[in-house]
């Protein structure tokens, strides 16, 4: 887990190839805890594995799926990249808990100067437009911000002169592609509620228009009373007068 506070600005030095692949190799120097073999970095809001290190630059590695799905695949060597380690156990909560699970990618559609400040507006997949709010909180290229303003194409954010000088965000022109991560726990609501909603229509009872008549909303019709009364009866009763009988054979000696 990780907060959405940057903690550096890392460089990477190379990008080697793989199979289905990708290793990269980040000039930072990351302390000697948060850098150890198997910890978990979040570079650029995407949760990676430190595969080795030295004092001042450190590997890891991006499979197929984080390759599709962010833009770690655009990273060449040069790239600057967001970075922050692990979020341990008593430390201060100050951005939102941020899975580095990336939801989708963000495009920037515009770019407003205003003072010393900017704001940006962003444009979202339409699938994860219903879980940003405003006063909301997401996290972009690793960055957790709060959602100034929304439509339907997307979100507005304003960043101040300290987010600018301490992560990447600064660098970014209209067009350009981020990692978007929505709010966790959006998230999880959304679900919960979609899931009591698809329960609730499991369990209606069949809409007929015998219910609708005795909820009141429709009419019956001349007769319907009466008729309804004896489908009842006959269906609760299993009579069956209404079938024809069957031939009884007739003996020969008879």
């Amino acid at each position: 887990m990780f907060t959405g506070l940057v903690r550096g600005v890392g460089t990477v030095e190379r990008v080697i190839p793989g199979a289905q692949r990708r290793t990269f190799v980040i000039r930072y120097a990351l302390s000697e805890g948060d850098r150890s073999l198997g910890a978990s970095v979040a570079i650029s809001g995407v949760c990676l594995t430190v595969v080795a290190s030295t004092a001042n630059d450190f590997t890891v590695e991006a499979a197929f799926e984080t390759l599709a799905v962010t833009t770690l695949g655009e990273l060449r060597p040069g790239s600057r990249v967001n970075l922050e380690p692990a979020l341990r156990l008593g430390d201060a909560l100050g951005g939102h808990l941020v899975s580095g699970h990336v939801d989708g990618l963000a495009r920037v559609r515009s770019r407003v100067a205003r003072g010393d400040a900017v704001e940006m507006w962003f444009d979202v997949p339409a699938e994860l437009a219903r879980y940003i709010a405003v006063k909301g909180s997401v996290c972009v290229d690793g960055v957790s911000l709060t959602v100034n303003a929304v439509d339907p194409r997307g979100f507005a954010v304003g960043l101040i002169p300290h987010t600018l000088a301490a992560t990447t965000l600064a660098d970014l022109k209209v067009g350009d592609a981020l990692n978007l991560e929505v709010d966790l726990l959006a998230r999880y609501v959304a679900r919960l509620l979609g899931s009591e909603a698809e329960a609730g229509r499991a369990a209606a009872p069949a809409l007929t228009r015998e219910a609708l008549v005795r909820a009141g909303y429709v009419d019956a019709a001349p007769g319907y009373a009466d008729n309804a009364a004896a489908a009842a009866v006959n269906a609760d009763s299993g009579d069956r007068s209404e079938a024809p009988c069957p031939e009884v054979p007739v003996s020969k000696n008879s």
